[in-house]
C-alpha cells in the first residue's frame, strides 16, 4: 500500500499575460474537478501577477474551491525564476496530489522546473487524465494519476504513471479539455500569500518584450476542412481551401500537410498541433494517425473522404466517402455554391 505523505488537493497553475487568463488554465480546473471529485479532494487554482483579483475571482466559475493567490507588482510579466520559486516553495511546503500546467510556452518552461526541484513526478503534452486504482510491482497505488499520451511517434497509446513521488505533475495542451463553466459558481474563497523576494529573482530582466497574436483561431470554427498529405500536391490542396470558402469554414492541415508544405503551421490539427471541437469536420486525404485523431475526434459531426476504403480515418467518421479527392471535392463545390445562390 502507498504510504507517501501528501494533501489530497488537485492544483491549477492559471497562465495570464497582461491580465488575460489563458483559455487553458479554465479548461484545466474544469478537468480539475472531475479529477478532485474522484479522489474526494479538493481543487485549488494557483494565480500569480499583479493585480490578478478577477482572475482568481473567474477561477470559481470553473470549479476552484480555493484560489492561491501571489499578488506583487514585480510579478506582473512571467519571469521564470522568480514564479518557478514561488511554485517551487508552495509545493514542497502543501505536497498536493496533482499540479496541472497548460502546455504552452510558459507551461512548457515552468513544470519541468518545479518538477525537477520538488522531485515530482511529470508528464507532457497528455490527451487525458484519469484516476484509478493501480496494482504495480506488487504494490497496491489507491487513486493514482493516469497520464495519457501518444507515444512511439503516435503509433500507441501511452498510460504514464509516477507512483513512487507523492506529487504527479502534467501538462495538457489547449483545446484538449473541455470548457465547461459552472452554472452555479462555487462559494468564493481566495488565500493570499506574501510574496518574498529573492536577490537571485534579478539576474534576469526583462528589457523589452514582442509578441506576435496568433491571426488564426481554429477552436472557435464551427467549420473545418482539413487536407492531408493524401492529396499529394499543393495544387491538389487549393480544392480544400475552395470549400472551406465556399461553405463558410476554416481550412486545417494534419502534420504531413504541414511538413509537405501544403498549409502553414498555425493551421495544424492533432497531437503537435490545436485540439478542435467543430459541429462539422470534413478530413480529406487525411489517413487518421493516431496523432491527428487526438486533435478533432470529439468533432460533433465528422466527413471523411479517403481513396483507402481501409483508412483508420473511418472508424471515427460519421459518414465516409471512398473516393479520389480531386474527383470528389469539385462535386462538393459546385452543389454548395448551387444551393446558397
Amino acid at each position: 500500500m502507498n504510504t507517501l505523505k501528501f494533501t489530497n488537493e488537485v492544483w491549477v497553475f492559471i497562465e495570464q499575460r497582461d491580465g488575460n487568463p489563458a483559455d487553458v488554465s479554465f479548461e484545466l480546473l474544469c478537468k480539475g474537478q472531475k479529477l478532485a471529485d474522484a479522489m474526494g479532494g479538493t481543487l485549488k487554482s494557483i494565480v500569480i501577477g499583479s493585480g490578478v483579483d478577477a482572475i482568481a475571482e473567474q477561477t470559481f466559475t470553473y470549479g476552484a474551491d480555493e484560489a492561491l493567490v501571489i499578488d506583487h507588482p514585480s510579478l506582473k510579466n512571467y519571469e521564470t525564476l522568480r514564479y518557478a520559486g514561488i511554485l517551487n516553495d508552495l509545493v514542497k511546503k502543501n505536497i498536493p496530489r496533482i499540479v496541472l500546467f497548460g502546455a504552452t510556452v510558459i507551461g512548457r518552461d515552468l513544470a519541468p522546473r518545479v518538477a525537477s526541484h520538488t522531485k515530482s513526478g511529470l508528464t507532457a503534452d497528455c490527451t487525458d487524465l484519469q484516476i484509478s486504482d493501480v496494482t504495480y510491482l506488487k504494490q497496491n497505488h489507491s487513486k493514482l494519476l493516469l497520464q495519457i499520451r501518444p507515444a512511439f511517434g503516435g503509433n500507441i497509446i501511452a498510460t504514464i504513471i509516477t507512483p513512487d513521488v507523492p506529487t504527479q505533475m502534467a501538462t495538457v495542451r489547449e483545446g484538449v479539455m473541455e470548457l465547461q463553466p459552472l452554472e452555479k459558481p462555487k462559494k468564493r474563497k481566495i488565500t493570499k500569500i506574501e510574496y518574498k523576494p529573492n536577490p537571485l529573482d534579478e539576474l534576469v530582466k526583462i528589457i523589452e518584450q514582442h509578441r506576435e497574436e496568433n491571426k488564426v483561431n481554429l477552436k472557435a470554427a464551427p467549420i473545418i476542412v482539413a487536407g492531408g498529405y493524401g492529396l499529394a500536391t499543393k495544387e491538389n490542396f487549393r480544392l480544400v481551401e475552395e470549400l472551406a470558402h465556399a461553405i463558410g469554414g476554416e481550412v486545417a492541415g494534419s502534420r504531413a500537410a504541414v511538413d509537405a508544405g501544403f498549409v502553414t503551421p498555425d493551421r495544424q490539427v492533432g497531437q503537435t498541433g490545436v485540439t478542435v471541437r467543430p459541429k462539422l469536420y470534413i478530413a480529406v486525404g487525411i489517413s487518421g494517425a493516431i496523432q491527428h485523431r487526438a486533435g478533432m475526434q470529439d468533432s460533433n459531426k465528422i466527413i471523411a473522404i479517403n481513396s483507402d476504403p481501409e483508412a483508420p480515418i473511418f472508424d471515427i467518421a460519421h459518414y465516409g466517402i471512398v473516393g479520389d479527392a480531386t474527383e470528389v471535392l469539385p462535386a462538393f463545390i459546385e452543389v454548395y455554391k448551387h444551393k446558397l445562390k
